[in-house]
Protein backbone atom coordinates (compact mmCIF):
# COMPACT_ATOMS: atom_id res chain seq x y z
CA UNK A 1 0.00 0.00 0.00
CA UNK A 2 2.49 2.47 0.65
CA UNK A 3 4.65 1.33 -2.19
CA UNK A 4 1.54 2.24 -4.42
CA UNK A 5 1.05 5.25 -3.18
CA UNK A 6 5.30 6.20 -2.95
CA UNK A 7 4.73 5.34 -7.26
CA UNK A 8 1.55 7.33 -7.31
CA UNK A 9 3.01 10.01 -5.93
CA UNK A 10 6.15 9.91 -7.85
CA UNK A 11 4.36 9.66 -11.25
CA UNK A 12 2.30 13.07 -10.37
CA UNK A 13 5.68 14.86 -9.71
CA UNK A 14 6.77 13.94 -13.53
CA UNK A 15 3.95 14.75 -14.91
CA UNK A 16 3.63 18.33 -12.77
CA UNK A 17 7.82 18.94 -14.18
CA UNK A 18 7.00 17.84 -17.33
CA UNK A 19 3.98 20.57 -17.82
CA UNK A 20 6.55 23.13 -16.19
CA UNK A 21 9.31 22.59 -18.76
CA UNK A 22 6.82 22.72 -21.86
CA UNK A 23 5.52 26.30 -19.78
CA UNK A 24 8.79 27.49 -19.48
CA UNK A 25 9.66 26.28 -23.19
CA UNK A 26 6.62 28.31 -24.47
CA UNK A 27 7.52 31.42 -22.55
CA UNK A 28 10.81 31.05 -23.69
CA UNK A 29 9.57 30.98 -27.61
CA UNK A 30 7.27 33.78 -27.05
CA UNK A 31 9.97 36.01 -25.67
CA UNK A 32 12.65 34.99 -28.34
CA UNK A 33 9.21 36.05 -31.11
CA UNK A 34 9.01 38.73 -29.15
CA UNK A 35 13.09 39.88 -29.49
CA UNK A 36 12.90 39.09 -33.08
CA UNK A 37 9.45 41.33 -33.70
CA UNK A 38 11.02 44.09 -31.70
CA UNK A 39 14.49 43.76 -33.89
CA UNK A 40 12.61 43.76 -37.32
CA UNK A 41 10.59 46.46 -36.40
CA UNK A 42 14.00 48.85 -34.87
CA UNK A 43 15.41 47.58 -38.64
CA UNK A 44 12.44 48.43 -40.51
CA UNK A 45 12.10 51.64 -38.70
CA UNK A 46 15.91 52.05 -39.13
CA UNK A 47 16.04 51.91 -42.41
CA UNK A 48 13.23 53.78 -42.94
CA UNK A 49 15.04 56.66 -41.01
CA UNK A 50 18.07 56.16 -43.02
CA UNK A 51 16.22 56.58 -46.74
CA UNK A 52 13.96 59.39 -45.27
CA UNK A 53 17.87 61.14 -44.16
CA UNK A 54 18.96 60.42 -47.64
CA UNK A 55 16.11 61.70 -49.37
CA UNK A 56 16.19 65.01 -46.71
CA UNK A 57 19.87 65.33 -47.87
CA UNK A 58 19.07 65.09 -51.53
CA UNK A 59 16.85 67.75 -51.01
CA UNK A 60 19.11 70.09 -48.80
CA UNK A 61 20.38 73.31 -50.53
CA UNK A 62 23.45 74.43 -49.44
CA UNK A 63 24.73 78.12 -50.09
CA UNK A 64 28.45 77.91 -51.48
CA UNK A 65 30.91 81.04 -51.41
CA UNK A 66 33.18 81.32 -54.76
CA UNK A 67 34.64 83.83 -56.46
CA UNK A 68 32.06 85.20 -58.45
CA UNK A 69 29.51 85.24 -55.33
CA UNK A 70 27.91 82.27 -53.86
CA UNK A 71 25.71 79.50 -55.29
CA UNK A 72 22.98 77.82 -54.01
CA UNK A 73 23.12 73.94 -55.06
CA UNK A 74 20.61 71.35 -53.80
CA UNK A 75 21.60 68.21 -52.50
CA UNK A 76 24.93 65.91 -53.95
CA UNK A 77 25.28 67.33 -57.93
CA UNK A 78 25.49 64.16 -60.25
CA UNK A 79 25.64 65.58 -63.78
CA UNK A 80 28.79 68.08 -63.38
CA UNK A 81 30.20 69.76 -65.59
CA UNK A 82 34.05 70.69 -65.38
CA UNK A 83 35.97 74.01 -67.37
CA UNK A 84 39.34 74.00 -66.28
CA UNK A 85 41.87 71.14 -66.16
CA UNK A 86 42.55 71.12 -62.25
CA UNK A 87 38.87 70.69 -61.76
CA UNK A 88 38.61 67.48 -63.87
CA UNK A 89 41.49 65.88 -61.69
CA UNK A 90 39.84 66.89 -58.38
CA UNK A 91 36.16 65.85 -59.60
CA UNK A 92 37.96 62.65 -61.02
CA UNK A 93 39.85 62.31 -57.27
CA UNK A 94 36.54 62.56 -55.55
CA UNK A 95 35.05 59.98 -57.64
CA UNK A 96 33.04 61.74 -59.70
CA UNK A 97 33.33 61.43 -63.77
CA UNK A 98 32.07 64.08 -65.25
CA UNK A 99 29.28 64.55 -67.94
CA UNK A 100 31.43 66.74 -69.76
CA UNK A 101 34.47 68.60 -69.12
CA UNK A 102 37.38 71.00 -71.20
CA UNK A 103 40.01 68.83 -73.14
CA UNK A 104 43.68 68.57 -71.84
CA UNK A 105 46.31 71.24 -72.82
CA UNK A 106 47.94 68.15 -74.43
CA UNK A 107 46.29 64.75 -75.33
CA UNK A 108 44.24 63.94 -77.53
CA UNK A 109 41.91 64.60 -75.89
CA UNK A 110 42.71 63.97 -72.47
CA UNK A 111 46.23 63.76 -70.66
CA UNK A 112 47.55 59.85 -70.71
CA UNK A 113 46.88 59.75 -66.62
CA UNK A 114 43.27 60.53 -66.90
CA UNK A 115 42.15 58.91 -70.21
CA UNK A 116 41.40 55.41 -68.46
CA UNK A 117 38.91 57.77 -66.40
CA UNK A 118 37.35 59.72 -69.06
CA UNK A 119 36.16 57.43 -71.45
CA UNK A 120 32.95 58.46 -72.85
CA UNK A 121 32.89 61.91 -71.59
CA UNK A 122 31.97 64.43 -74.00
CA UNK A 123 34.99 66.92 -74.78
CA UNK A 124 33.41 70.99 -74.37
CA UNK A 125 36.50 72.46 -76.60
CA UNK A 126 39.13 74.77 -75.25
CA UNK A 127 39.65 75.69 -71.77
CA UNK A 128 39.55 79.13 -72.37
CA UNK A 129 36.44 79.00 -74.54
CA UNK A 130 34.12 76.29 -73.75
CA UNK A 131 31.56 74.98 -76.14
CA UNK A 132 27.91 76.91 -74.22
CA UNK A 133 25.73 74.89 -76.57
CA UNK A 134 27.18 71.83 -75.43
CA UNK A 135 27.19 72.48 -72.10
CA UNK A 136 23.40 73.33 -72.24
CA UNK A 137 22.80 70.38 -74.34
CA UNK A 138 24.32 67.86 -71.22
CA UNK A 139 21.80 69.07 -68.78
CA UNK A 140 24.17 69.55 -66.20
CA UNK A 141 23.63 70.15 -62.04
CA UNK A 142 26.67 71.42 -61.43
CA UNK A 143 29.33 73.86 -63.54
CA UNK A 144 32.71 74.33 -62.06
CA UNK A 145 34.84 77.17 -63.98
CA UNK A 146 37.23 79.50 -63.22
CA UNK A 147 37.30 83.08 -62.63
CA UNK A 148 40.31 84.07 -64.80
CA UNK A 149 39.00 81.87 -67.86
CA UNK A 150 35.38 82.13 -67.52
CA UNK A 151 34.18 85.59 -65.35
CA UNK A 152 32.77 86.95 -68.73
CA UNK A 153 30.73 83.87 -69.73
CA UNK A 154 29.27 83.51 -65.63
CA UNK A 155 25.90 85.22 -66.52
CA UNK A 156 25.35 82.44 -69.00
CA UNK A 157 26.78 79.43 -67.55
CA UNK A 158 25.23 80.00 -64.19
CA UNK A 159 21.79 80.28 -66.59
CA UNK A 160 21.86 76.84 -67.62
CA UNK A 161 22.90 75.44 -64.18
CA UNK A 162 24.50 76.31 -60.75
CA UNK A 163 27.73 77.80 -61.38
CA UNK A 164 30.69 77.72 -59.09
CA UNK A 165 33.87 80.01 -59.85
CA UNK A 166 37.80 79.16 -58.09
CA UNK A 167 39.58 82.74 -58.29
CA UNK A 168 42.66 81.43 -59.83
CA UNK A 169 44.81 78.97 -61.66
CA UNK A 170 47.82 79.63 -60.10
CA UNK A 171 49.56 77.55 -57.46
CA UNK A 172 47.11 76.92 -54.87
CA UNK A 173 45.48 73.92 -56.01
CA UNK A 174 44.56 72.86 -52.74
CA UNK A 175 42.50 75.69 -52.34
CA UNK A 176 40.17 75.27 -55.66
CA UNK A 177 39.99 71.32 -54.61
CA UNK A 178 38.80 72.01 -51.40
CA UNK A 179 35.60 74.60 -52.89
CA UNK A 180 35.24 71.79 -55.54
CA UNK A 181 34.70 68.91 -52.87
CA UNK A 182 32.20 71.23 -51.09
CA UNK A 183 30.33 72.17 -54.30
CA UNK A 184 30.04 68.33 -54.82
CA UNK A 185 29.11 67.78 -51.49
CA UNK A 186 31.87 65.56 -50.89
CA UNK A 187 33.66 67.92 -47.97
CA UNK A 188 34.82 64.73 -45.66
CA UNK A 189 36.20 62.79 -49.23
CA UNK A 190 37.89 66.18 -49.74
CA UNK A 191 39.47 66.95 -46.28
CA UNK A 192 40.97 62.88 -46.31
CA UNK A 193 42.22 63.24 -49.73
CA UNK A 194 44.28 66.38 -49.03
CA UNK A 195 45.37 65.06 -45.48
CA UNK A 196 47.01 61.84 -47.06
CA UNK A 197 48.47 63.75 -49.44
CA UNK A 198 50.43 65.78 -46.51
CA UNK A 199 51.34 63.01 -44.97
CA UNK A 200 53.07 61.50 -48.02
CA UNK A 201 54.31 65.24 -48.01
CA UNK A 202 55.77 64.55 -44.40
CA UNK A 203 56.99 61.44 -45.37
CA UNK A 204 59.11 62.18 -48.29
CA UNK A 205 60.57 65.52 -45.84
CA UNK A 206 61.56 62.90 -43.28
CA UNK A 207 63.33 59.93 -45.93
CA UNK A 208 65.30 62.97 -48.14
CA UNK A 209 66.91 64.63 -44.85
CA UNK A 210 69.26 66.63 -45.77
CA UNK A 211 69.39 66.27 -49.45
CA UNK A 212 66.18 69.33 -49.56
CA UNK A 213 69.24 71.60 -49.09
CA UNK A 214 70.51 71.07 -52.87
CA UNK A 215 68.84 74.16 -54.81
CA UNK A 216 66.81 73.25 -57.63
CA UNK A 217 65.16 74.98 -60.51
CA UNK A 218 62.67 74.15 -63.30
CA UNK A 219 63.02 75.19 -66.79
CA UNK A 220 60.04 75.00 -69.48
CA UNK A 221 61.01 74.31 -73.39
CA UNK A 222 57.77 75.85 -75.81
CA UNK A 223 57.55 76.74 -79.04
CA UNK A 224 60.22 79.08 -79.89
CA UNK A 225 60.75 80.35 -75.97
CA UNK A 226 62.23 78.70 -72.71
CA UNK A 227 61.28 80.08 -69.26
CA UNK A 228 62.15 79.34 -66.03
CA UNK A 229 59.57 78.91 -63.32
CA UNK A 230 59.39 80.47 -60.05
CA UNK A 231 57.83 79.33 -56.37
CA UNK A 232 54.35 80.66 -57.93
CA UNK A 233 53.65 77.87 -59.81
CA UNK A 234 52.59 74.29 -59.11
CA UNK A 235 55.43 72.48 -58.79
CA UNK A 236 56.96 75.22 -57.14
CA UNK A 237 54.49 75.35 -54.31
CA UNK A 238 55.04 71.77 -54.14
CA UNK A 239 58.40 72.20 -53.82
CA UNK A 240 57.68 74.89 -50.79
CA UNK A 241 55.48 72.51 -48.76
CA UNK A 242 58.08 70.33 -48.86
CA UNK A 243 61.26 72.43 -48.02
CA UNK A 244 63.31 71.88 -51.38
CA UNK A 245 65.79 74.36 -51.44
CA UNK A 246 65.47 77.33 -54.99
CA UNK A 247 68.49 78.57 -56.66
CA UNK A 248 68.87 82.19 -56.35
CA UNK A 249 67.06 83.29 -60.04
CA UNK A 250 63.68 81.82 -58.75
CA UNK A 251 64.16 82.97 -55.12
CA UNK A 252 64.76 86.49 -55.60
CA UNK A 253 61.96 86.90 -58.38
CA UNK A 254 58.71 88.61 -56.88
CA UNK A 255 57.06 90.95 -59.44
CA UNK A 256 56.27 87.34 -61.85
CA UNK A 257 55.61 83.65 -61.95
CA UNK A 258 58.30 82.79 -64.93
CA UNK A 259 61.24 84.31 -66.50
CA UNK A 260 61.53 84.12 -70.56
CA UNK A 261 65.30 83.51 -71.13
CA UNK A 262 67.35 83.97 -73.44
CA UNK A 263 70.60 80.86 -73.95
CA UNK A 264 72.86 83.49 -72.12
CA UNK A 265 71.43 83.48 -69.05
CA UNK A 266 70.56 79.62 -69.07
CA UNK A 267 73.60 79.98 -66.63
CA UNK A 268 71.45 81.53 -63.92
CA UNK A 269 68.91 78.61 -64.01
CA UNK A 270 71.91 76.64 -62.80
CA UNK A 271 70.98 74.48 -59.48
CA UNK A 272 72.31 70.96 -58.07
CA UNK A 273 68.98 69.69 -59.48
CA UNK A 274 67.42 71.26 -62.72
CA UNK A 275 64.25 69.73 -64.20
CA UNK A 276 62.92 70.81 -67.60
CA UNK A 277 59.89 69.60 -69.29
CA UNK A 278 58.52 70.56 -72.59
CA UNK A 279 55.07 72.35 -73.91
CA UNK A 280 54.17 70.43 -77.04
CA UNK A 281 50.81 70.97 -78.37
CA UNK A 282 51.60 67.94 -81.53
CA UNK A 283 53.36 70.55 -83.75
CA UNK A 284 56.66 69.47 -82.70
CA UNK A 285 58.50 73.05 -82.29
CA UNK A 286 58.30 72.83 -78.67
CA UNK A 287 60.74 69.44 -79.03
CA UNK A 288 62.60 71.60 -81.49
CA UNK A 289 63.23 74.33 -78.82
CA UNK A 290 64.35 71.74 -76.41
CA UNK A 291 66.52 69.82 -78.97
CA UNK A 292 68.21 73.32 -79.90
CA UNK A 293 68.79 73.92 -76.32
CA UNK A 294 69.75 71.02 -74.74
CA UNK A 295 72.46 70.29 -77.62
CA UNK A 296 74.23 73.96 -76.93
CA UNK A 297 77.41 73.54 -75.00
CA UNK A 298 76.06 76.61 -72.61
CA UNK A 299 73.18 73.98 -71.29
CA UNK A 300 75.86 70.61 -71.44
CA UNK A 301 78.80 73.36 -69.20
CA UNK A 302 75.51 73.53 -66.49
CA UNK A 303 76.46 72.09 -63.49
CA UNK A 304 73.47 69.77 -62.96
CA UNK A 305 74.04 68.49 -66.15
CA UNK A 306 77.42 67.73 -65.91
CA UNK A 307 76.95 66.06 -62.62
CA UNK A 308 73.68 63.45 -64.41
CA UNK A 309 71.20 65.84 -62.40
CA UNK A 310 68.93 67.23 -64.92
CA UNK A 311 65.77 65.15 -65.27
CA UNK A 312 62.94 65.38 -68.25
CA UNK A 313 59.71 65.17 -66.30
CA UNK A 314 56.61 65.31 -67.53
CA UNK A 315 54.49 68.59 -68.53
CA UNK A 316 51.41 67.84 -67.91
CA UNK A 317 51.51 66.45 -64.54
CA UNK A 318 54.41 68.47 -63.24
CA UNK A 319 52.67 72.01 -64.67
CA UNK A 320 49.63 71.93 -66.96
CA UNK A 321 47.22 69.56 -64.98
CA UNK A 322 47.50 71.37 -61.91
CA UNK A 323 45.55 68.80 -59.66
CA UNK A 324 45.87 66.69 -57.21
CA UNK A 325 45.99 63.33 -59.47
CA UNK A 326 49.31 65.24 -60.43
CA UNK A 327 50.39 66.84 -57.89
CA UNK A 328 50.74 63.03 -55.99
CA UNK A 329 52.38 61.74 -59.36
CA UNK A 330 54.90 64.55 -59.17
CA UNK A 331 55.38 63.30 -55.56
CA UNK A 332 55.98 59.45 -57.02
CA UNK A 333 58.54 61.08 -59.28
CA UNK A 334 60.67 62.47 -56.65
CA UNK A 335 60.68 59.73 -54.48
CA UNK A 336 62.39 58.08 -57.27
CA UNK A 337 64.42 61.60 -58.16
CA UNK A 338 65.91 61.20 -54.98
CA UNK A 339 66.13 57.80 -54.31
CA UNK A 340 63.62 57.90 -50.99
CA UNK A 341 61.82 54.56 -50.69
CA UNK A 342 57.86 55.29 -50.41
Amino acid sequence: MNTGKRNKRTLTWGMLALVLVMVLSACGNGNANTDKSSNDSGNTEGNAANGGQEAADNEQVRTVKHAMGTTDIKGTPQRVVVLTNEGTEAVLALGVKPVGAVKSWTGDPWYDHLKADMEGVTELGEEGQPNLELIAGLKPDLIIANKMRHEKIYETLKSIAPTVESETLRGEWKINFKLYAEALNKQAEGDELIAAFDKRIEDFKTKAGDKLKETVSVVRFMADKTRVYHTDTFSGIIFDQIGIARNPMTLNAKEQFVDEITKERLPEADADRLFYFTYDTGDGKANETEEAWTSDPLWTSLGAVKAGKAYKVDDAIWNTAGGIKAANLMLDELYDIYEVQQ
